[in-house]
């Protein structure tokens, strides 16, 4: 073998034993010492040893090894082996390296060490394509989860009978209404069944916006119900609502009818629902705007409106008690009427609540304060004592009296009636601000005109009374909610008004 094949490290030691020396040495075959006819002497060992380099069969390399390098004794590095690449022989004789070894064990002839293209191809595709597997096994595994998930789901949601306590299939929306209506507590569904149904809406179209979000008209078994959205954003007057809404026994005929709330996940954002009874009339508002109304018309708007208020700000003692509650919003715009021309008090988000026990009153948790044309006089300049219930009641009946002058504006007495207003809306611009409506109603105690014609009929003149008496800039002196509702049912009595 030439030396420049030769293994570097080895090297040294052949040209080591090719040097002469002048005791005995045993004498070996050296395939590198051309020059003393292939045999060299060595005060070591005798070496012969078989290699495979880039995977091809080398000629046997036969050399001596010095003694210094028969290191450590008993088994020399130079005379170890390596299964597969490199078989050694190491002997103390003379030419006992003139042995021929055999092929490495392991090593197929003809191959070396190095794999081929399939060996290398099933040496990487083999854990990838473990990994592959894996990674599809667990995606099925997941998805046969997911499919049982939105199976259940979908039993849930779809499928009234799961509820079957409270919504058999023959159940109406009618049939629903009166259980509520009529269960013990007053305080509405159970959440799950508030769930069941409001998953169960079809939306048909939209019936109205405002600052909260939007509010729909739906279907849900042959029957119309309303269905309130609120935007992400107002999730604490959504949970406000509702919350009032289901308080032990608040329904009542004259406070509208809640039937469910939820949120909805529809997969870009989180809607709020809140599901009540619906009513094609829409608010008052809106309702005034389309129509007069007859002396009847009005007393049986008045009275209703009245009653829910009194309902609503009534304390009932008891286990199955009933917080005082105050609106705090109450405008036409919150306030509904229904298909027989009576009243349902609405949009409870700025509700309070008192608890007679503790003395103590929740204020609803957001920055709202109501609508500013609507404020009362303590409000507006802030007198009002936050810490009194009854302040906020008297707020009310002042909210009331303005709501009784847009009434009466649209009442047809003797084929005379006048286009709807807003109160003040000869006073305070569309959209007046707080300084506006203070200066108006504190500073130059203006209220809405009230016309001397109104005289002229009983009924008109009672409802201008009444209205004068919730005006009242001492919030103390006003009427309370449940002597307008006895003054306006003794009215309806003279007028053979039929509610």
């Amino acid at each position: 073998v030439p030396l420049s094949e030769l293994p570097c490290s080895v090297i040294p030691y052949v040209l080591m034993s090719c040097l002469p020396s002048g005791g005995y040495f045993e004498l070996c075959n050296c395939t590198a010492c051309e020059s003393s006819g292939y045999v060299c002497e060595t005060d070591g060992a005798c070496m012969a040893s078989t290699s495979y380099i880039k995977g091809q069969e080398e000629q046997q390399v036969r050399i001596c090894i010095p003694h210094v390098s028969l290191v450590p004794p008993g088994q020399p590095i130079y005379c170890l082996s390596a299964k597969g690449l490199l078989n050694t022989h190491c002997c103390y004789t003379d030419f006992c390296n003139s042995i021929n070894l055999q092929i490495p064990s392991g090593i197929p002839e003809g191959k070396g060490d190095s794999w081929g293209p399939v060996e290398l191809v099933a040496v990487i595709a083999g854990p990838v394509f473990l990994f592959c597997l894996l990674l599809i096994v667990g995606v099925l595994v997941f998805q046969h989860h997911q499919r049982n998930y939105n199976h259940r789901q979908r039993l849930d949601v779809e499928d009234p009978s799961c509820d079957h306590l409270y919504l058999a299939k023959d159940k109406t929306l009618q049939d629903l209404i009166f259980d509520l209506s009529t269960s013990g507590s007053g305080s509405g569904l159970p959440l799950f069944v508030q769930r069941t149904v409001a998953r169960t809406i079809v939306l048909q179209e939209i019936i109205g916006k405002g600052r909260f979000g939007e509010v729909w008209r739906g279907r849900w078994r042959g029957g119309d119900v309303a269905v309130k959205i609120f935007s992400s954003r107002e999730e604490r007057s959504w949970f406000r609502e509702a919350e009032i809404y289901q308080t032990i026994m608040l329904r009542h005929e004259n406070i509208l009818g809640f039937i469910a709330a939820d949120n909805k996940d529809n997969g870009t954002w989180t809607q709020l629902w809140l599901v009540s009874d619906y009513h094609e009339h829409g608010s008052l508002f809106d309702y005034l705007n389309h129509y007069s109304v007859t002396i009847e018309g009005m007393i049986k708007l008045a009275l209703s409106a009245a009653s829910g208020l009194a309902h609503l700000h009534m304390e009932i003692l008891g286990t199955q008690g009933k917080p005082g509650i105050a609106h705090r919003d109450l405008k036409s715009k919150n306030i509904l009427v229904k298909k027989n021309g009576t009243c349902a008090i609405a949009d409870l988000g700025l509700a309070v609540r008192h608890e007679s026990i503790t003395d103590t009153i929740d204020i609803a948790p957001n920055q709202r304060v109501g609508t500013k044309r609507y404020m009362a006089p303590e409000v507006l300049d802030e007198t009002i004592n936050m810490k009194h219930f009854d302040s906020f009641k008297c707020a009310d009946i002042y909210a009331l009296g303005l709501v009784y002058w847009e009434i009466a504006r649209r009442c047809n007495a003797g084929g005379i009636h006048e286009d709807y207003q807003l109160p003040y809306y000869d006073l305070v611009p569309s959209d007046p601000s707080i300084e506006e409506m203070r200066k108006v109603v504190c500073d130059q105690r203006l209220r809405p005109n009230v016309p001397n014609w109104w005289q002229s009929y009983e009924a008109l003149r009672v409802m201008g009374k009444i209205m004068r008496e919730c005006w009242y800039a001492n919030g103390a002196a006003r009427l309370t909610a449940l002597r307008i509702k006895k003054t306006l049912s003794q009215l309806s009595v003279q007028e053979d008004v039929k509610i």
